[in-house]
Order: structure tokens, then sequence, then C-alpha cells
């Protein structure tokens, strides 16, 4: 049985055709499938928990596992099915990216040929195992974003990256922003986050902070532009933050921009993009597979380039090789 999520809505709604050969490959090898729609933020988080919240009863009753979810739409949509899944050691999950950024698919080396791409996930096998992030809001302020769940837990999970600061405030302007619809019909999603961007660094506030790392180092900085822990090389639709991350390794590469100016900042954002912006001073590169962040005033915080909720105190935990994928 795979259990199928789909955001009718992803790509400006052009996902439905790949959704029908999807559906075409279940029907000819007589595999069973159940299809629900999105229909709005949070839905697919409740889809994957009701799939999933069951497991431990289907393991007595010699039901099939794992539990095969196959998640069509954006990070957002991804992002949210994580959230809902119960049981990842029982549950394997196929992603078929048509969101307008795709961050999570760049570094996994998908097949062109869509078709290639759905006859892996018909096998239902599993092909690798990937780290996730887990986010704890240590305190939440009561600034909602503009599209947030009706219910904003104290701790969420992210597949790609999360970020407090420039990048989570690039994100809850895009999620809302008639520039992301207006780029998404005339296919250049991609420039969204680019033209928010550099409004975003334009108004910037200089708020200070203070990051602890798992082993007990501690790094202060009089104003930060963004700090973000990365799992994936990309985030924002393709800026690639972490040059050189490793998705198994149990470990976030930290991106940390502070103590220089919104203009300097603003001229390396080329370099972000292309992966050669460590040599810039003022930006900085760790490793570790914890981290706790500190702020003078409640900043909003993305996963996956989903904002709920602003904050000043947040930790990030490295899951290692927690999902499973057949994609």
């Amino acid at each position: 049985m795979y259990y199928c999520i789909v955001n009718p809505s992803a790509r400006s709604g052009k996902g439905k055709e790949i959704w029908d050969n999807l559906e075409k490959r279940f029907i000819e090898k007589k595999i069973e499938y159940q299809v629900v729609y999105t229909k709005g933020p949070g839905h697919a988080t409740r889809l994957a928990s009701q799939i999933t919240e069951k497991i431990a009863d289907d393991k007595k009753k010699g039901h099939e596992l794992p539990k095969k979810i196959v998640v069509m739409g954006g990070d957002g949509t991804l992002n949210e099915a994580i959230n809902g899944i119960k049981d990842f050691d029982n549950t394997l999950l196929g992603y078929i990216p048509i969101g307008s950024s795709n961050d999570f698919a760049r570094d996994l080396d998908y097949p062109k040929n869509i078709d290639d791409l759905l006859n892996r996930i018909v096998e239902g096998k599993v092909r690798r195992h990937l780290d996730l992030g887990k986010l704890t809001y240590n305190a939440m302020s009561r600034d909602m974003s503009r599209l947030h769940d009706e219910h904003i837990l104290n701790t969420r999970l992210f597949d790609v990256s999360s970020g407090i600061g420039f990048d989570a405030a690039v994100c809850e302007e895009a999620l809302s922003s008639g520039t992301k619809n207006f780029f998404n019909k005339i296919g250049l999603g991609k420039l969204t986050y680019g033209t928010i961007a550099i409004k975003q660094l334009l108004g910037a506030e200089k708020i200070p902070c203070e990051v602890k790392f798992a082993d007990g180092n501690t790094v202060k900085l009089d104003h930060f532009i963004v700090i973000t822990a990365m799992i994936h090389h990309y985030e924002g639709g393709g800026f690639k933050f972490a040059p050189k991350a490793d998705l198994t390794d149990g470990l976030f590469d930290i991106c940390m921009a502070g103590n220089l100016g919104r203009f300097k900042m603003l001229g390396a954002l080329p370099f972000v993009f292309f992966g050669h912006h460590y040599w810039i001073r003022g930006i900085d590169h760790y490793l570790t597979d914890k981290i706790t962040i500190k702020t003078d005033k409640p900043m909003w915080v993305h996963t996956d380039g989903e904002v709920s909720v602003k904050s000043d105190n947040i930790t990030l935990e490295c899951l290692r090789k927690k999902l499973q994928l057949m994609s």
C-alpha cells in the first residue's frame, strides 16, 4: 500500500500530469494506493501522522511494513510530512519535487527523466538514509508568521536546514509574497528568494547573540545577520550555504554571518550562491551535532523555509541517518 500526499498548488498546479503518470504505474502493477490532496498549512503533517500513528498495532497484527508514503510537492510539503511521521524506523518515504526551490532534491542526483524517478518509487526499496535536524523552541514570542499552523509545537524536524535571522525573514516574507506567485507563474520561481533577500538585507537590524556549541565552546557576536544549520548544501532556492555538507555524517554545517555591515553582506550574496563565501571576514563555518542560539530580541526562525513564530532562544540537534528514502 502506498499513501500519497499531493500538494495540488505546488509549482502553480503543474504537478497533476506527474501524479497521473505515477497513478498509472500503480494501476498497471496492481499496487494499492490512497491519495489525499493537501488543503492548507499543517495538513500534510496531520496526514502523515494518521498514516503512521498505528504502526505499533500494525506490527502486532502482522500488517505490511514499512509504511510507504509518497510526498509530491515542494520543500515545505516535504517538511510538513516529515513532522507528522511517528515511527521513522518503519516508514519509507518517496519524494517527487515539484516546488519552486527544491533544495532537498538538489543534492540527491535525482534522474532528469521524471519517469526514472517514478520507477524508483514504484520499486519501493530503501535507496539511502539521510540525516534530519530537530529544532526546539526554548522560548516563543507572540509574533506569528503570515502563514502558520494552527497549533505550533515547541519542536520541529527539518531535512534541509534551519536558520534564525536574515534567511528566516526572507522565508517568512516569501510564504505569502505576491512576488513569489508572480515568478512561479512565469517559470522563474527561483528568483523569489534572491529578490526578497536584497530587500531584507538592506533593512536588517543589528541584534547581538550568543551561540553555544555541543563541546561547550561559546561564540558571542555584537550583531549577527544569519545563523543557519545546514544538512544539505543549498537553501533559499539554490544558495550554496554549505558547499561541503555531508548528508549522512550526523553533523550540521553551521554558517554564521555576523559583525559585518549589511552592504558587505549584500556584496557577499553572489559568492554564497556559488558556495565561495567563507573567505569573507565575518562569515564563519563550524561543524557540530548540537547548537543553542540566544538573541537579544526575538527573530524569525525557519525549518526548511517554513516559518511559524519568532524566538530568542533555540536549540538545534542533528539526528544521524534518521530518514529512509526510496527516491
